[in-house]
């Protein structure tokens, strides 16, 4: 019996669409699955289209304000609480997105635990280098699930802290609720994804991106917040400070995207290794009717 329903697939692969009209057709509602869709006021740079829900309910999009911390434990604790409630009113948790590390945590019961800030062990690290600091989280886990943990001090420093913390206190955590899946993935030919992905980025500079972000950093977003926002907010304050000009923002940022929905597939192969099983379907015509052909082949 399974008792969520996943959609995945890479950026601009239809996922939204295909989501909301399952969880139309099997009463369902939408969980968001997005490292970005969580902020408010960040609706084009994340392609929430929201227009696409009609009556459908949604959650875990626009539940924080850009600038606050938000992450992965935040995220999965709301997207169990989200699941349990869906449930508690008889409907289909349908859990739409491409943030693989989002996804995983719930489809794979990651076993996550709230650590507490150590004075000690920051002051212990405040003399280190950027490079000793990577050596050590390296040591404590060598598989990192999110890089630009690496890549920034006080995020660094988060994640030795959480690696070290969080041995004891797993050992209390209660386990995570039975999910049992079925995961639909959304796949493209490279050629027709890359047109897509450029389509799309036009379109969403013709809606206003570029003024989205300037009006992030005038309601006090920082410049360097914004860059761990994702690609489309990185490439388009570096063009707002001067450091690139339009055609080359967009080249950059095409080029980037395309790089991320690669990066996207070598997560969901890795998913499929861990016993992952996801139900591809081919984009285009006819992928509503197959997806309702892999939904009538199990009970929910």
């Amino acid at each position: 019996m399974k008792n969520l329903l996943a959609v995945v697939g890479p950026t601009a692969s239809g996922k939204t669409k295909l989501g909301v009209i399952l969880a139309e057709k099997l009463g369902g509602e939408i969980i968001s699955a997005d490292s970005r869709q969580v902020f408010t006021g960040m609706d084009i740079g994340t392609g929430k289209d929201l227009a696409e829900y009609g009556q459908v309910p949604y959650h875990l999009i626009d539940i924080a304000s850009p600038g606050d911390e938000f992450n992965l434990f935040d995220y999965q604790r709301l997207a169990y609480q989200a699941v349990e409630d869906i449930r508690s009113r008889k409907a289909l948790p349908v859990l739409v997105g491409g943030s693989g590390l989002y996804l995983d945590s719930v489809l794979g019961g990651y076993r996550l635990v709230p650590v507490p800030e150590s004075p000690v062990l920051r002051s212990q690290l405040a003399s280190l280098s950027m490079e000793e600091l990577n050596q050590r989280l390296a040591k404590l886990r060598p598989v990192q699930h999110n890089v630009t943990d690496q890549l920034d001090r006080q995020r660094l420093l988060r994640a030795i802290e959480i690696a070290e913390g969080e041995g004891a206190l797993l050992a209390e955590l209660p386990p995570a609720p039975a999910i049992n899946p079925l995961i639909l993935g959304i796949r493209w030919q490279r050629s027709v994804l890359r047109q897509r992905i450029t389509y799309r980025l036009e379109q969403r500079l013709k809606e206003g991106m570029v003024e989205e972000v300037e009006g992030l950093l005038a309601a006090g977003v920082s410049g360097e917040r914004l860059m761990f926002y994702g690609l489309e907010y990185r490439f388009i304050y570096q063009m707002l400070q001067g450091d690139i000009d339009l055609e080359t923002m967009f080249g950059k940022l095409n080029q980037a995207i395309h790089k991320f929905a690669k990066r996207q597939d070598t997560w969901f192969r890795r998913m499929e290794k861990k016993g992952a099983e996801i139900v591809w379907l081919d984009g285009g015509e006819g992928i509503e009717d197959a997806a309702f052909a892999a939904v009538a082949k199990v009970s929910f």
